[in-house]
């Protein structure tokens, strides 16, 4: 089973190279998104690649779809648009939630909830007995530093520890990148912002060895 991770394409979609896989997953920050232009732009890129599932999360710039769900569920056609639930793909259960910590001051905020109760709940709302969680944001104190200050939220890292899904893919945070091991999960940041502007491909991941390829 090969799976296609990439977020953070901030309209540059057309410029990514995505691999063959059986799955294709996104995880969030699609376009600025304000309109439904923005959204039915992206679904048409998606809409032209071969991947027979598809699967996207939301993001802190992805306002269009933080301010009308079902709309947004509607204009992104080519895949299954995931908030605060599960789907099961080819015997593999996969979970997304969009949701992510108030950023900063400059930083857009969709999905964005203030740290402690708010977020906790939308943690607690992950089933147990998942294979994959898809999240935007990171978990506190992995893969998710800038500018030596984390990023990521520690409610969440304790929710992945708890139910302990083979894998948590995210974006959010563009100076981290690929994939690290801790306890039964493996972590994987997918964001295509590379340095300078260049993007990277979108990671590709051989579900069974637990490999970047």
């Amino acid at each position: 089973m090969k799976i296609a991770l990439f977020s953070d394409t901030h309209a540059s979609h057309g410029r990514i190279i995505v691999p063959a896989a059986d799955i294709l997953i996104f995880a969030g920050d699609m376009t600025h998104c304000r309109t439904a232009r923005d959204v039915s732009a992206f679904n048409a890129f998606l809409a032209s690649l071969p991947h027979r599932h598809k699967i996207v999360v939301g993001g802190n710039h992805d306002h269009r779809l933080a301010r009308d769900p079902e709309k947004a569920r509607a204009l992104l056609s080519a895949a299954l648009y995931l908030i605060d639930e599960a789907v099961e793909i080819a015997g593999l259960t996969i979970y997304g939630a969009p949701w992510q910590p108030l950023f900063n001051d400059r930083a857009c905020d969709a999905f964005a909830l203030p740290r402690g109760k708010a977020l906790k709940e939308k943690w607690d709302l992950i089933p147990p007995q998942i294979d994959i969680l898809v999240t935007h944001t990171p978990p506190a104190g992995i893969l998710d530093e800038d500018g030596h200050v984390s990023h990521g939220c520690s409610d969440l890292a304790a929710a992945v520890a708890a139910r302990k899904p083979r894998y948590h893919v995210f974006g959010h945070i563009h100076s981290h990148h690929g994939l690290i091991r801790h306890g039964a999960t493996s972590y994987i940041n997918c964001n295509v912002q590379g340095k300078n502007g260049v993007l990277r491909p979108a990671l590709l991941l051989d579900y069974e060895s637990g490999k970047l390829l």
